[in-house]
């Protein structure tokens, strides 16, 4: 392994895979676990990651990981999951994939705030509250996570 973190040499090498076969990688962490690594990949796209969608990108994950050197000879397990309900929205297809969804938003300055994702594009987000609609620059944002909604309104704002 070079001077980079075991972290940022999978991201290196799973990436473009990944990408090759239509799946976003949102984030890989190495823990221990007993003797063992845990390795977690976390993967999304546009439509979702269905239950064949994991099998396939852990069957590529694997695949990778067993023709480089990045983890060396120690075992690992591997787990190849979807990001939950409340990861946070850092990136721009993060608040495409989420429109119409009521987000919390932590403005770098200013007052917290919940409202509904209406638009965005790849520097703002239009989020919509009782107080009307707000652009907001992802520059601007600490935090913004989603909030689960059991009674979620429909496009025409019924429930």
């Amino acid at each position: 392994m070079t001077g980079r973190s075991q972290r940022q040499e999978l991201l290196g090498v799973l990436s473009e895979p990944l990408a090759t076969r239509g799946y976003d990688l949102e984030g890989v962490e190495v823990s221990q676990a007993g003797r063992r690594s845990l390795v977690r990949v976390l993967v999304d796209t546009e439509d979702g990651v269905s239950l064949d969608g994991i099998a396939d990108a852990t069957r590529l994950v694997s695949d990778v990981l067993d023709s480089t050197e990045v983890l060396g000879e120690e075992p690992y397990t591997l787990e190849v999951t979807s990001p939950g309900i409340d990861r946070p929205l850092t990136a721009p297809r993060h608040w495409r994939r989420n429109i119409d969804r009521l987000v919390k938003v932590v403005p770098r300055e200013g007052a917290d705030f919940t409202g509904r994702i209406r638009s965005c594009d790849d520097t703002a987000a239009q989020v919509e509250t009782d107080a009307g609609t707000h652009e907001v620059a992802y520059d601007d944002i600490t935090a913004a996570r989603i909030q689960v909604e059991f009674n979620r309104p429909n496009q025409t704002g019924k429930r």
